[in-house]
């Protein structure tokens, strides 16, 4: 996809003013920096009411004759998973959007901020996934994970046999092959674990026949937490896998935005294809 980018009026001044820092600054990065501050300044409101785990509704598992006449259309559950450092408020404009366009049951969940490890809390994951299953008669699950979320959920997918039970997974700048950006965050261990090269990353290149999961995942030519920016975009022979493009926003606005929730509604919603080459073919969504 094409990437057209509007010029600045004062990027000559800048340049000659900053000429290291802002060489190249365009107003598609300025207003994609700007929606960030603001939905960080949102975000942070927001947090202390995602912090305690979602509470469960009454969705009990039906009488067997009821769960054989389960319609064949009806959307499996989402679950949403979050980033680093963050809750599951991070994920209250897309819930809202899913609900309404169907989806009538949607589950976030909240792993602890104190977590070190990417395996852990994939194991954790698939304990949730298989309970909802349980819970609603569904044999699937579709998940969407922003960031770090992506890679638990990958994780659980390829390395774990979690996609007996994951339809479709749709990640928002996930560091598939892992992200070089603020080196000196490597203090945390599963900061060390999102480098180029670590263990857990090692494991996610190796082969995965068979995987019967689909992959769909959206990255910006605009994320500051990616590096490089293609990080964000699965690569792997063994994966049904789809990568979009999105130009204008930054790293945060990718669970919030509206035009990415089309576009995950949309992933969504389409069944795996039968040929790998043709999921291969990614698109492009552009966000004024």
């Amino acid at each position: 996809m094409k990437v057209t980018e509007a010029a600045s009026p004062f990027l000559p001044l800048c340049q000659r003013l900053f000429p290291t820092r802002l060489a190249g600054l365009s107003m598609a990065l300025l207003k994609a920096t700007a929606l960030e501050l603001a939905i960080l300044a949102g975000h942070l409101l927001l947090y202390p009411s995602g912090i305690t785990q979602e509470r469960r509704t009454g969705h009990p598992l039906p009488p067997p004759d009821v769960a054989a006449k389960l319609p064949t259309e009806a959307k499996p559950p989402v679950v949403l998973l979050h980033g680093f450092i963050d809750n599951r408020s991070v994920f209250l404009l897309l819930r809202r959007n899913l609900a309404q366009h169907g989806r009538q049951h949607i589950e976030s969940l909240n792993y602890s901020p104190l977590t070190c490890d990417i395996r852990t809390a994939a194991e954790l994951l698939g304990r949730h996934v298989e309970e909802i299953c349980e819970r609603t008669g569904h044999e699937r699950v579709d998940i969407v994970g922003h960031s770090l979320g992506g890679l638990i959920a990958r994780y659980y997918v390829q390395c774990l046999g979690g996609d007996i039970h994951v339809r479709t997974l749709v990640t928002l700048g996930t560091p598939h092959s892992g992200t070089r950006v603020a080196p000196l965050m490597n203090a945390h261990p599963i900061v060390r674990q999102m480098r180029p090269g670590s263990p857990v990353i090692e494991e996610l290149t190796g082969p995965a026949p068979g995987c019967r999961t689909q992959f769909v995942s959206f990255w910006s030519d605009l994320d500051h937490l990616m590096d490089p920016l293609e990080t964000a975009c699965v690569e792997h022979p063994d994966l049904l896998a789809q990568n979009v493009r999105v130009s204008g926003v930054g790293h945060l606005a990718l669970p919030v935005h509206p035009a990415v929730a089309t576009g995950i509604r949309q992933a969504l919603d389409i069944e795996v294809p039968g040929s790998r080459a043709a999921a291969r073919n990614g698109g492009g969504l552009t966000v004024a």
